[in-house]
């Protein structure tokens, strides 16, 4: 009978289903050549070529950027640097608390203070705590540990990468952004050849709309994949090359952004502070952070990171995070403000022990697709800054 009936039911939902649109297949599971649609449509790709490309405008992306002309200059060579971003503008993906060591900017523009680099805000009190149901007890931090942020300063990641943008460009670095790469293209000795961008004008039934742009391929004598964490051109170039055989595993975490603009006299610029403990229970692997910006409004930027290896199916971390700013330690300092952004990104959490060999034929991996993150310190931008 229990057969019979889950027969009926397969039956029943199959006819109804069969009354709504299907769901869009994408042209890699049923090959375009296979589609009678696409027949007449012209499917070649413009290409262009560059000395090197940079898959990705983030802290790494933009470095490797600027370090290889700075180079170039050096000795006196021309060098054609390219960069493909996915955002409409550089600056305009990224998500971080951020609480910067600016050693990777001094050794990458050391006049960057005369240079106006937006970092406004030196760190000035820094704080770690163990946060009970209603309590806060405070861990001490020493010069020297990993948690000390003295000499940090609070930025807003965003601004921070634009401005190295300008730097890029004013150097002669070919921006493109609103250019996402879709494919990674091969030389016939398996070596990466460049990447190519994604098609455009595509209809949500898969066929090609009057609109439809083929996308264009990038060659490059070195491609610098800088994508940020499970970027899903590292994760093909890892499989293809088994660049994390010999690794631990990477594992992760969900980090979830707040900006507030809170009242002026619950605002102290300069304030660093990092909890642990509650709402997660001993077993769930998390915690959160909490910079006052030195801005011409007194901002806050308040975050939550969980480890995505919990086993409590029904934790929500965005709950999560929800519950946080209601202790009765931080809710004080929202009293009264509003949130004006907000996002969430994934983060690696594995350690040096995760990182995966860098280098493969014809390209590299540089920062938080890679894995540097220094989970101890909470700090990743610095050292995705250095490996590019």
């Amino acid at each position: 009978a229990r057969t019979i009936l889950n027969r009926q039911q397969a039956r029943y939902y199959s006819e109804v289903s069969a009354q709504f649109p299907k769901i869009t297949t994408h042209y890699t599971v049923h090959p375009r050549d296979k589609d009678p649609r696409w027949g007449e449509v012209d499917m070649e790709r413009f290409v262009d070529e560059a000395d090197i490309l940079i898959v990705g405008g983030g802290p790494a992306g933009l470095s490797a950027a600027i370090r290889a002309k700075q180079l170039a200059a050096e000795k006196g060579q021309e060098l054609r640097v390219c960069l493909v971003e996915k955002a409409a503008e550089v600056g305009g993906h990224i998500l971080s608390g951020a609480c910067l060591d600016p050693v990777a900017l001094n050794e990458l523009i050391p006049d960057w203070k005369e240079q106006g680099a937006p970092l406004n805000t030196p760190v000035t009190h820094d704080k770690f705590s163990y946060l009970t149901e209603s309590a806060k007890l405070p861990i001490p931090v020493f010069p020297g540990w990993p948690m000390d942020n003295r000499g940090n300063y609070v930025v807003r990641l965003g601004h921070v990468v634009a401005w190295l943008g300008q730097q890029a460009e004013a150097l002669g670095v070919e921006i493109y952004p609103g250019t996402a790469a879709a494919e990674v293209l091969f030389h016939e000795d398996g070596s990466v050849k460049g990447v190519a961008t994604g098609d455009v004008g595509i209809g949500k039934d898969g066929a090609p709309k009057d609109t439809f742009a083929r996308g264009m391929e990038l060659h490059a004598k070195t491609t610098i994949f800088a994508e940020g964490c499970r970027g899903h051109l590292s994760k093909q170039l890892m499989s293809r090359f088994g660049l994390n055989a010999e690794n631990d595993p990477q594992t992760y975490g969900i980090g979830l952004k707040e900006v507030w603009e809170i009242k002026a006299e619950n605002h102290k610029p300069g304030l660093v502070e990092h909890t642990i403990g509650w709402p997660l229970d001993k077993n769930t692997y998390g915690g959160s952070f909490l910079y006052h910006l030195n801005e011409p409004t007194p901002l806050v930027a308040v975050g939550f990171v969980v480890g995505l290896d919990y086993v409590n199916p029904y934790l929500s971390p965005f709950q999560e995070f929800q519950r946080f700013k209601t202790h009765p330690k931080v809710r004080d300092t929202f009293e009264g403000g509003s949130r004006i952004a907000y996002g969430a990104r994934a983060l690696n959490e594995g350690g040096f022990q995760s990182i995966p060999k860098l280098t493969f034929p014809g390209g590299c991996l540089v920062g938080c697709g890679a894995g540097f993150m220094n989970v101890p310190r909470v700090k990743g931008s610095h050292y995705a800054m250095k490996s590019g």
